[in-house]
């Protein structure tokens, strides 16, 4: 079984979701689609008039634009995504991490910062997850999930990917990008990388930009035991390419 991790990003390009269903239909192993939605949320956000307040790039979330988070990924963005699926003659259901108490968190804490209602994951129940698995239906997951006191919490879409991956017993993580993966100084994929030569990578400079956070998470991924962990474009998931992580 492979997840695949969407990021927002991707989900705003109108031929992505196309592709994104196509690709899944020719795969031969189950999978299991975990989505952000970050900038559908500004989008709303501002629609509303709700502020967009960050912390270190975590995003603040109160009571209000809580409700708006849960309306976008739980309802707009995972039901895009199911659409695309059935489409392209996919069986899919749209879930979140409340249903099924699938994934369960704490508040999260922040040294310098409240940031309202953002959890932390710390159980995952999977049971829900394998149920429509084991009838040949792919899960589509918010990653809105459920405190242990019973508040409902925004979690991190790759924070959620990370923790299902490792419940789940994962084959490997896919953080589905724009680009094949993650690039050396003559534009071209790198196709396995160390946590030490990413890191050097990022000192010199060579990874920068949005592909920080990116290699960011699937280090962390790597660190609660998935065995592997891409960072790969459509076309290179269906071929096996893309940038594989390591230890």
């Amino acid at each position: 079984m492979q997840l695949l991790k969407i990021g927002g990003n991707e989900l705003s390009d109108s031929t992505f979701l196309k592709g994104l269903a196509q690709t899944v239909a020719a795969l031969d192993e189950p999978v299991v689609i975990v989505h952000g939605g970050g900038q559908a949320i500004a989008d709303m956000q501002a629609r509303l008039g709700l502020p967009v307040v960050k912390v270190d790039g975590l995003r603040v979330t109160d009571a209000e634009s809580l409700a708006v988070t849960q309306m976008v990924l739980s309802g707009q963005t995972n039901k895009l995504i199911v659409v695309a699926l059935l489409l392209a003659g996919v069986q899919s259901a749209g879930i979140s991490g409340v249903d099924g108490g699938l994934l369960r968190c704490v508040k999260k804490q922040h040294p310098r910062a409240d940031l309202g209602f953002v959890g932390q994951i710390v159980q995952v129940q999977p049971q829900l997850v394998k149920i429509l698995i084991a009838q040949g239906i792919v899960p589509v997951i918010s990653p809105i999930s459920l405190g242990l006191e019973g508040q409902i919490y925004n979690v991190n879409a790759d924070e959620a990917a990370g923790a299902l991956a490792t419940a789940l017993g994962a084959r490997v993580l896919n953080f589905i990008s724009n680009v094949p993966g993650v690039l050396d100084q003559d534009n071209q994929p790198i196709a396995q990388l160390t946590t030490a030569q990413t890191e050097q990578l990022i000192d010199r400079g060579i990874i920068r930009d949005g592909m920080v956070p990116k290699v960011r998470a699937a280090l962390s991924v790597i660190d609660q035991g998935v065995p592997k962990v891409r960072i790969v474009n459509l076309s290179g998931l269906a071929t096996g390419q893309g940038t594989q992580f390591f230890a």
